[in-house]
């Protein structure tokens, strides 16, 4: 990796070029993981030896998608050049695929919010080639059924949408045995293409206040909030050093 396009935060290598040079980035990996690196995802795997080994592997790829992250990378004097959400990285990996003719496939989310994120992407997208999908209910101890399906299918890109760390986990444990290109985690994305959850307004995204925006939606949310205090404190004393 080039280390210039890197910024070390809590010894992950989070990138911190612009969206449209990240997306430039990813075309020269055979295999990439990318990590929605907001500082929940990066806390689980500051607690996780399996989850944080994984996210530093030469196969994944950090982006700062969070206040939060951007946030510790002004405290550690190499600020990234902008947050960058994972949705608008899954919308133009799409965009890429119906282009290019590459196939994609659907993992997360309940079925009847599978069901219409794709149908939704379907009429945005008319020549996008979804080769399969699954519900995100399913036991990760016991899921060849689905391993099989998607070896069959062959996506270039599968999307993961069941949450950190369980989505972090399921690509970690098959990434090697599947033959995609593409891995992504991708959180709540689903919902918001399915219209079950409303993104926040423009300006809101823009000054980085999106997440109050989804606590003030869905107060259960407030809880996992705790992450970034705890984490920016890890900065604080990482920086001491």
């Amino acid at each position: 990796m080039n280390e210039q396009i890197f910024t070390n935060i809590l010894d992950y290598k989070v990138f911190n070029g612009t969206r449209k040079q990240f997306i430039n980035y990813i075309e020269k990996f055979e295999k990439v993981n990318i990590i929605s690196g907001n500082p929940e995802v990066l806390y689980n795997g500051l607690e996780n030896p399996v989850l944080f080994k994984y996210f530093t592997s030469k196969h994944s790829i950090i982006i700062p998608d969070g206040v939060g992250t951007v946030l510790a990378s002004k405290i550690l004097k190499n600020p990234v050049a902008e947050k960058i959400a994972g949705i608008d990285i899954m919308k133009q990996i799409i965009e890429k695929c119906e282009i290019e003719n590459k196939a994609v496939y659907f993992l997360g989310a309940e079925q009847n919010v599978l069901e219409n994120c794709i149908e939704n992407l379907r009429n945005i997208h008319k020549n996008l080639n979804i080769v399969g999908s699954h519900n995100g209910f399913f036991d990760l101890e016991n899921c060849n059924n689905i391993i099989e399906d998607i070896k069959e299918k062959r996506p270039y890109a599968i999307f993961v949408a069941m949450g950190s760390p369980r989505q972090d986990i399921f690509i970690s444990r098959n990434m090697e045995k599947l033959p995609c290109n593409i891995f992504m985690g991708v959180g709540g994305s689903f919902d918001v293409f399915a219209g079950k959850v409303k993104r926040a307004p423009k300006w809101m995204v823009n000054i980085g206040i999106e997440w109050l925006y989804r606590v003030i939606k869905e107060p259960w949310r407030i809880k996992r909030l705790i992450s970034i205090p705890k984490f920016l404190i890890n900065i604080i004393q990482y920086n001491r050093k």
